[in-house]
């Protein structure tokens, strides 16, 4: 036990003063002050999102960068979807710069948002883009984002900028859990390394991707991700893998609307694809249990029931685990003591895993906005 404790505590001690995952960089650059003249198209798919809309679509379409047209893919949607983006637009003076289209059928082998997008991305054609600008309903961004996305690919010789956008952190659970989620997604995949040109590591968040055109034809377009459920990291390889240089970090101005109030919520948006992950494996699924057990969860069994040495080592990498998710508690606008509540996030998201798993064995896995998708 002794042994195990004072492996764990050098890994977060070396992890706290050494690692660079968990810090909030890199950020976004600021705009350049003279505007950009390129073509940008940005894609929404949408379905049932009239509540979000206001906010976010209202956001689009005042962007200082003016050479941008949105396109709204309607994903049949049952709320007014399409009549509410029509309205906001016109009331913006904005009519012009809104493309509504109506979402064809599913088509065989594609999940739901990916096929929206291909959608988008047709119509961004016809309309002789040179960046796509992928986001979501539920994501508002800062008037300034896009300059800001346009400079730090001009400035970073880049292909492909994405940012993590902030998750909501209203109630108690969001507090607790969503600020691990971008923990543990950071902590995954190095937003460095997949800036590295050198290094095959690659991903991207979804709420917020500018993707040169040109990059996007030569990873064989949205079709190279077609049945893809985590469709951002998913897109983020496809373009690595054919060249593409990618940047991927945060900017305070990418926000999402979206609250999920309750545990039940958060533990059915994660249980949706964490499996995924783990791209199906049960091995893989028992060595993620049993690392997050010896990781997060064995400092604070050595602090309950361990005396003596194993005590303070177990306080050791408790303090060191802290101090690596205080920033990002932080940043999400959560007090600074919910950093010390890691562990029971840990032993959740655990659970959550477990969750995504029993569903994929019982053939109700990949289901989300009323479709599942087949992922065997």
């Amino acid at each position: 036990m002794t042994c195990l404790l004072l492996l764990v505590a050098v890994l977060w001690l070396g992890y706290a003063w050494l690692g660079r995952r968990w810090r909030i960089e890199p950020r976004l650059d600021a705009p350049l002050h003279a505007p950009f003249a390129a073509s940008v198209v940005a894609i929404v798919p949408a379905r049932n999102e009239a509540a979000e809309l206001p906010q976010t679509l209202a956001a689009l379409l005042s962007q200082s960068h003016r050479n941008l047209k949105v396109v709204l893919v309607d994903d049949h949607s049952t709320d007014g979807t399409a009549e509410v983006a029509r309205r906001l637009a016109t009331e913006l003076g904005a009519a012009d710069r809104l493309i509504v289209l109506a979402s064809a059928d599913l088509a065989p082998g594609w999940t739901g948002k990916v096929w929206a997008q291909q959608q988008g991305v047709e119509q961004a054609k016809q309309l002789g883009a040179e960046w796509l600008w992928f986001t979501d309903a539920d994501i508002r961004h800062d008037r300034d984002v896009l300059q800001r996305l346009l400079t730090t690919a001009d400035f970073r010789r880049r292909d492909f900028v994405s940012v993590m956008a902030r998750l909501r952190c209203g109630t108690g659970f969001e507090k607790l859990l969503i600020p691990a989620f971008t923990y543990f997604f950071a902590g995954l995949y190095s937003f460095h390394r997949i800036g590295d040109d050198t290094a095959a590591l690659a991903a991207a968040a979804g709420g917020c991707m500018l993707v040169r055109a040109s990059a996007l034809e030569r990873a064989g377009g949205i079709e190279a991700i077609r049945g893809a459920v985590i469709d951002d990291v998913a897109l983020g390889r496809a373009c690595k893998r054919s060249g593409a240089r990618l940047w991927l970090g945060y900017h305070d101005g990418v926000s999402s609307t979206r609250g999920y109030d309750t545990l039940a919520a958060i533990w059915g948006m994660v249980a949706r694809s964490a499996y995924t992950q783990l791209n199906y494996s049960p091995l893989a699924l028992i060595g993620c249990m049993l690392g997050l057990a010896l990781v997060f969860l064995l400092p604070v069994f050595a602090l309950l029931f361990v005396p003596g040495c194993g005590w303070w080592l177990g306080l050791i990498a408790y303090a060191a685990m802290a101090r690596t998710y205080y920033p990002m508690v932080t940043y999400l606008g959560c007090p600074g003591w919910w950093a010390l509540l890691l562990p029971m996030a840990a032993l959740l998201y655990t659970g959550m895993t477990i969750t995504s798993a029993w569903r994929f064995h019982r053939g109700t896995g990949n289901a989300w906005k009323g479709r599942a998708y087949d992922t065997a």
